[in-house]
């Protein structure tokens, strides 16, 4: 059942709650990337034709996952792009070249990902090319960290908060794409596994993926290129009884990354990743407990 939160001033709502008619497993799936609904305000003001601004979106990861529900696992996905709002970021990370005027002394304008240009309202899209046209005011980017990336959090947050409730435990499945490398060309991974080196979930658990992946003849590899970002590692907290994995899937199993539609692959990769769910399902999660 779609439960989406309430939406704001006519705008799509942030996110949509997919919840399983009955839990089975100590599990929340999140896609924070897939968003598709672009405000006609970011589509007028950008440098960028449309095309150009999905480049940092996960696009159909939330398809890929949609059989979690069925399976006994809630889905989160947001609604908006990551252009707009990135979720998978602090509140606050924005880069003061951005904006009109000087920012608040608590914003945190020095981090490395403000640095890249990828805050938490991106000042360019994956592939290096600048979004506005002009300088933002703080107020702008205050109505969407207000409009997007809080309710994305609350949903996050009460997920996790009723799956511990019921089982004990939780883990957080953080669904992400990776486009391709030319430095990887050579031998590229299909998956990558982030638990942030093994401090925000159960080396067991990470070692579960990714032996059912590599079983279902994938290309695995963990924490490198990406070991986990704000998500993986602000819930992934396993002292606590919760832990946060992200996976990033090759986008070129699935989709047409120059034209950003479904590839003839995405079918398969869907039963895939249902078939790791349904292991998932049948998992005895007491060792999370630890």
């Amino acid at each position: 059942m779609d439960l989406p939160h309430p939406s704001i001033a006519g705008a799509p709502p942030p996110v949509t709650i997919r919840r399983p008619a009955r839990p089975t497993m100590p599990l929340v799936f999140a896609s924070p990337h897939s968003g598709q609904a672009y405000p006609p305000e970011l589509l007028a003001e950008a440098r960028l034709a449309p095309l150009a601004l999905r480049r940092s979106e996960d696009s159909f990861v939330d398809e890929l996952f949609a059989t979690a529900p069925d399976l006994g696992a809630p889905l989160l996905a947001a609604t908006f792009p990551r252009v707009w709002c990135d979720v998978n970021r602090e509140a606050w990370e924005l880069d003061p070249t951005m904006f009109d005027g000087p920012l608040p002394p608590w914003v945190n304008t020095t981090s490395p990902r403000v640095g890249a240009g990828l805050g938490t309202i991106a000042r360019i899209v994956a592939t290096g090319e600048t979004v506005y046209r002009r300088r933002l005011t703080f107020a702008e980017a205050e109505a969407r960290i207000r409009a997007c990336w809080e309710p994305y959090h609350a949903a996050l947050g009460e997920l996790i908060a009723e799956t511990k409730a019921r089982f004990g435990v939780c883990l957080l499945i953080d669904c992400h794409s990776m486009p391709a490398h030319p430095a990887q060309s050579a031998n590229p991974p299909d998956f990558v596994l982030g638990d942030a080196h093994g401090t925000a979930c159960a080396p067991q658990a990470t070692r579960l993926v990714e032996e059912v992946l590599l079983g279902l003849g994938y290309r695995v590899r963990r924490n490198d290129p990406y070991a986990g970002g704000y998500v993986t590692r602000h819930y992934g907290r396993p002292r606590e009884g919760t832990h946060a994995l992200q996976v990033e899937i090759a986008r070129a199993l699935y989709m047409d990354e120059s034209r950003i539609e479904p590839a003839p692959g995405l079918p398969a990769l869907a039963r895939d990743l249902q078939a790791l769910i349904e292991r998932l399902a049948g998992t005895d999660w007491t060792f999370l407990r630890a």
